[in-house]
């Protein structure tokens, strides 16, 4: 039987929610709990609750947390009309929840949960009643593999607060609700915490989840590559924002080993073109498609395939800073590019020199329907952009898409290895053969053969120098530079982006003024290409900018000059923002609940200009 992960059984709804009747049991000895964690299946079907809120993929419906193109469109990679979203400049209400259902509530600018403790709670409780009752019913290794699943469950909880909270109060195990000391506690430092994740990943987590489950479930390679990306992230964080180093090496080291795990198990490979990873609707045996979630019409739909159908309006799009930062096909900058036309930034030239991941990210042509005339086409299969107009096929429309989603996948698996390692230091051609080097030698679908691209050329270690690339930050090393170009031609609007740029302290990067190639679209010939914008309604709203940073605005009678980088309808930058947008502050609504118990629950670090914000607001409004 096809055991597709997150096709939402009766058996397993029913079981998620008497899983939920236990959780607001506060005793272990209840009749339901006597009974029920007895077996590997009871276990199965707790843990199944899990699934929906952590193996998202694309989603479902309309929904959009965690899910990728829609759920990840903040960040130094897009560009709208008018005024750039901003970072928050005060502190909300609230950022707490009382959801308790599959889906974590969201927050887009730290691309992360609300304050809420829910699944931390209910990842204690299941290994509290697996202690309790399954010790002694099943097998040794039944039980150490349950309860390494309990504590991966925890590990993700904790790995995503604390990205967007920083310090975050640890509960070793589940309360009462009349302990209000438990309940009440103030933060645990993110070190302390990270390296409880730490050692239950190493311990634990990494040692005792079974290498094989069943087809698309839970097991060790999954974990791995999950503790991965956790470990490399808070790794770096520790390292660039001038936190604890000893802390920093143990987990780079460990993102490296759990990298490792995946790599020499042998079972995954870079094997199949780019565009199948994401438009696929069925990734069943798909080697780069570490754990996927299977969608289909009659049961499970999602709407992400429709955003990137070239009819569906893109806004925010991708700017001009992501289309430069995409290495030419002969392997180098197009500053130093052999090609021909490499300098040529228009959307047709891009596609046809840059390494080909850019071609099966984009359409390859100018597009109205982008704000930046450059249109995303990553999550959708090559037939649906031959078609007259995709949303007549429900697949391709709408919120009833079934292509299958990557929940986590190889090539971002290499890449947090790479990256680990060369933080740590000693990387080598062969580690970069091993890496880099297998995502560009990626095979190429009849397509993109057929517009005559190629896989770019190997990166060479040795030619990795300080003049590699003009316009790298002095502060960040050549070959960490560079392993960051490759992650981020290959993640686009995937899970990472705004992460990435938080926890290599590079937030700046958001900052419109001084980085206005984020602003604005590639290089286009108005009369040429969108001669539609040259209509006398578009008069003082169409404008280009020149190379010189020269913006022509459309008169009515200079059709012949708009040639330029392509400017969004009156496009502003976003408001100015400081170190605080790095982590969220908690809401009003939380620091008062604690203090109306007599507890105390303090800022966010770095947050102190919140409330003086605040305050400064509070008086210039009365």
């Amino acid at each position: 039987m096809k055991k597709y992960i997150l096709i939402i059984l009766s058996a397993v709804v029913l079981a998620t929610t008497s899983c939920d009747d236990i959780l607001d049991r506060p005793q272990l000895n209840t009749p339901t709990d006597g009974t029920f964690w007895k077996t590997e299946m009871d276990a199965r079907l707790y843990a199944n609750g899990f699934y929906r809120n952590y193996f998202v993929g694309y989603a479902d419906g309309w929904t959009t947390n965690y899910a990728p193109l829609r759920g990840y469109s903040f960040s130094d990679d897009l560009a709208s009309t008018g005024q750039q979203s901003s970072f928050s400049n005060s502190i909300p209400s609230t950022l707490g929840s009382s959801n308790t259902g599959d889906l974590a509530t969201y927050q887009t600018q730290y691309v992360g949960p609300t304050w809420n403790f829910t699944w931390i709670r209910k990842a204690n409780v299941f290994m509290e009643r697996l202690e309790a009752n399954m010790k002694g019913n099943v097998t040794e290794e039944a039980y150490n593999h349950w309860h390494a699943v309990a504590a991966f469950f925890k590990c993700f909880s904790y790995s995503r607060l604390v990205a967007v909270f920083g310090d975050v109060p640890y509960y070793e195990t589940s309360f009462a609700n009349s302990d209000l000391e438990a309940m009440y506690k103030d933060r645990d430092s993110r070190v302390f915490v990270m390296d409880k994740v730490y050692d239950m990943l190493k311990n634990e987590v990494l040692v005792n989840i079974r290498t094989n489950d069943g087809d698309n479930t839970l097991n060790r390679y999954v974990a791995a590559a999950f503790a991965s990306r956790w470990m490399l992230f808070e790794g770096t964080w520790q390292k660039y924002h001038g936190g604890d180093q000893t802390a920093a090496n143990k987990y780079l080291q460990l993102a490296k080993e759990a990298a490792e795990i995946v790599i020499n198990s042998g079972k995954y490979a870079i094997d199949t073109p780019f565009r199948d990873v994401f438009g696929s609707q069925d990734l069943k045996g798909n080697k780069e498609a570490i754990m996927y979630r299977h969608y289909t019409f009659e049961m499970l739909k999602h709407h992400i395939a429709s955003y990137s159908n070239g009819v569906e309006s893109q806004a925010p799009a991708p700017n001009l800073a992501l289309a430069k930062s995409f290495i030419c096909q002969d392997g180098k900058v197009y500053q130093h590019s052999d090609l021909e036309n490499a300098k040529l930034l228009g959307v047709a030239n891009l596609a046809k020199t840059r390494d080909p991941r850019f071609e099966a990210t984009f359409i390859d042509h100018v597009n109205i329907n982008s704000v930046t005339l450059l249109y995303a086409s990553k999550f959708i299969d090559r037939e649906a952009l031959t078609m007259d107009n995709p949303k007549n096929n429900p697949i391709y429309d709408s919120n009833t898409n079934t292509n299958d989603a990557p929940v986590i996948r190889y090539a971002e698996v290499l890449l947090n290895w790479i990256e680990a390692k060369a933080e740590l230091g000693g990387v080598t051609q062969e580690d970069i053969n091993v890496s880099i080097n297998q995502l560009r030698r990626r095979p190429l679908d009849a397509t993109a053969q057929a517009k005559g691209l190629k896989n770019t050329a190997d990166m060479v270690l040795a030619d990795i120098t300080e003049n590699f690339d003009p316009a790298r930050d002095k502060d960040v090393a050549p070959l960490i530079w560079e392993i960051r170009r490759e992650r981020r031609m290959e993640l686009f609007y995937e899970h990472c982006r705004l992460h990435d740029i938080k926890r290599w302290k590079k937030l700046e990067y958001m900052d419109n003024n001084k980085y206005p190639d984020t602003m604005i679209g590639p290089w286009v010939d108005m009369v040429k290409e969108v001669p539609a914008y040259l209509d006398e309604q578009y008069i003082g709203k169409r404008q280009v900018k020149k190379e010189d940073g020269t913006v022509i605005t459309f008169d009515g009678s200079n059709a012949s000059e708009m040639v330029g980088y392509y400017m969004p309808t009156n496009v502003q930058p976003r408001n100015t923002f400081s170190d605080r947008s790095y982590c969220s502050p908690v809401g009003e609504q939380e620091i008062n609940a604690y203090a109306e118990k007599g507890f105390k629950l303090t800022q966010t670090t770095g947050s102190v200009s919140y409330t003086h914000l605040r305050a400064h607001e509070t008086k210039a409004n009365l």
